[in-house]
């Protein structure tokens, strides 16, 4: 088995690598946000072609992350550490995609007035970021409060995306001219709501890391 220290020097490389990816999905989600409420369409264009970026850094961890269970024979928390962290870069790689997608009916509201504001979307999209934000540093810190406090914050994100799909359905269906925004609209708001459903997931996974099983209440 391999020294302890050698063993620690991987993990933190390891460690600030998932580090480094959870701060670039942080500044791809602030930029959907903001190029769709914007209608910022080069910065959409921008975000949608830097996403080979992410699926590299995740092809990048995952390799690192491999390599030190076939040399270190890592056990017991170590051992789910590592596994953990394969997890919560496939959910970070994930969510960049939701991203992307954001990015692209962006695009597709370009040059086309929107019937209404963007207020519910603006709230889904604060809400999904900074679970993201905590998730992520909840798992970073292993602080199982702050995971704890993430999850309990989806069933804000819920709420809203049910009532979001309650007016904007009834709007398509009153106004057959607004139906197409109403779709495209909703489509975002499932992003965001999948966006927020994947900083749950990450939070599971810290809970597993101190505790070994996944127990959010």
């Amino acid at each position: 088995m391999a020294a302890r220290p050698a063993l620690e020097a991987e993990l933190r490389q390891i460690g600030e690598s998932v580090i480094e990816m959870g701060t670039l999905i942080e500044s791809t989600i602030s930029t959907a946000i903001r190029s769709l409420r914007e209608g910022d369409v080069e910065a959409a264009r921008a975000l949608i072609a830097n996403d080979q970026q992410i699926d590299d850094m995740e092809d990048e961890i995952n390799e690192l992350c491999l390599a030190f269970l076939a040399t270190q024979s890592p056990l017991a928390g170590d051992l789910r550490y590592v596994i953990s962290i394969m997890k919560v870069i496939r959910d970070l790689e994930r969510i960049g995609d939701h991203c992307e997608d954001i990015a692209k009916y962006t695009l597709r509201f370009e040059n086309e007035a929107m019937f209404k504001d963007l207020i519910d979307i603006s709230r889904m999209a604060d809400r999904s970021s900074r679970m993201v934000k905590n998730a992520i540093d909840a798992f970073v810190h292993r602080d199982l409060r702050l995971a704890r406090h993430v999850w309990k914050d989806d069933e804000e994100v819920d709420e809203i995306f049910r009532d979001l799909f309650d007016e904007l359905l009834e709007i398509a269906e009153k106004d057959v001219r607004h139906a197409k925004q109403c779709i495209m609209l909703l489509f975002i708001a499932a992003h965001l709501e999948r966006i927020a459903d994947y900083a749950t997931n990450i939070c599971e996974e810290t809970v597993f890391v101190i505790e070994g099983i996944i127990n959010m209440e």
